[in-house]
């Protein structure tokens, strides 16, 4: 039975954006799979691990015979597709096997049943809906998605808290070392609401959204998120736990203010980690009035010390930092100039940008 012919580009791209959630090894071989639907000239790819969902739907822009439904290997398909040349693909569907025609190539895939795939729903019930721009959505996801914990045994920290209160949307990510915070404005008021965001769905949100004013339509509902932007629509379970009180964290009244050129000391740190040593990643930040100097060394008694001109005009002050936290920053936000508010040499760091105040980062100091 042929269930599919049209371009390679036009299979492959809704592929790609549904299968980057789907895990290489689990313990449900399904789960490997990418489900393909096929209703009248609707074509919807869908993908999931238990906690994420993705779905794509499109109007086929070839032909077939009648409506199906199958599951295959999602990496083994992409792979192929994205092995063959540009030009027409078809995918016929035979008993338990799909077999994928390109002119003269042929690629003959084991499937599993659809009817055997396990889906997420929705939650139905109370929920509330926002709209943004999926380029205001993604600047904010961008500005403090590296400030998440990876595998920290405090769950809730694994994770981004979105909060919506009034007419801003708030997004806060700390591992405990280092804090960011931004915010944005909404165009209607809203019932105070807060959930935490799995890691992985917030970089998944990364890659998927466009850099552009199109709509980014977020139902939130019972412990799910859903996301749905153009072709795309993302269901998420929630972490259930309370997120830390981050308001306590940021530094009220650094009396010491730093205004550099963001991308000079970007660049001058990024020379200077070169010779830090590899596991602790620390180096000296030397202020004196007007100078910025940035000192590292390894356990091979290397040195490496870079200095810029900065607006500095406070006593002389030296701290430590893990210069892998500075980059951070640094690389995420999209500005001429960056403010930093100093205070004691043992007292975090607070990051702002210049007539900005959406934006807070704090980076805790280390012994060095």
């Amino acid at each position: 039975m042929l269930l599919l012919t049209t371009s390679r580009d036009a299979l492959l791209g809704p592929l790609q954006s549904v299968s980057g959630i789907v895990e290489k090894r689990h313990t449900l071989p399904i789960l490997s799979n990418v489900l393909i639907e096929k209703h009248g000239d609707a074509l919807t790819l869908l993908a999931t691990d238990i906690e994420i969902q993705i779905t794509t739907h499109q109007i086929s822009q070839g032909s077939g015979s009648e409506d199906a439904s199958i599951t295959v290997a999602a990496r083994k398909l992409q792979d192929i597709l994205r092995a063959l040349p540009d030009g027409e693909v078809s995918l016929v569907l035979d008993d338990k096997r799909l077999t994928l025609k390109a002119g003269k190539s042929r690629y003959a895939l084991q499937t599993l049943p659809a009817a055997d795939y396990p889906r997420m729903q929705l939650n139905t019930g109370e929920s509330l809906t926002v709209r943004l721009s999926q380029k205001d959505f993604r600047r904010q996801l961008a500005q403090v998605a590296y400030a998440m914990a990876a595998q920290d045994i405090r769950y809730y920290l694994n994770g981004l808290l979105m909060q919506v209160q009034g007419n801003e949307l708030r997004m806060v990510a700390t591992d405990g070392h280092r804090l960011a915070l931004s915010s944005n404005t909404l165009e209607q008021e809203y019932a105070k609401t807060e959930v935490i965001l799995p890691r992985k769905t917030v970089l998944e949100l990364t890659r998927q959204l466009a850099d552009t004013e199109d709509p980014v339509e977020i139902v939130i509902t019972g412990n799910q998120a859903c996301f749905r932007f153009g072709p795309i629509e993302l269901i998420t379970k929630l972490i259930d736990g309370k997120f830390p009180d981050y308001e306590r964290v940021i530094p009220q009244g650094n009396p010491k203010l730093v205004t550099a050129h963001r991308t000079s000391l970007l660049s001058a740190l990024q020379r200077a980690a070169i010779l830090t040593n590899e596991k602790f990643r620390g180096l000296r930040v030397v202020l004196e009035s007007g100078i910025l100097k940035i000192i590292s060394s390894n356990s091979e008694q290397e040195e490496a010390q870079e200095e810029l001109e900065v607006n500095y005009a406070g006593d002389d002050l030296e701290l430590g930092f893990n210069v892998t936290y500075l980059l951070d920053v640094l690389n995420n936000v999209v500005t001429d100039t960056v403010e930093i508010h100093l205070n004691e040499p043992m007292s975090s760091a607070l990051f702002t940008l210049p007539g900005n105040e959406q934006f807070k980062a704090v980076v805790m100091p280390m012994r060095i």
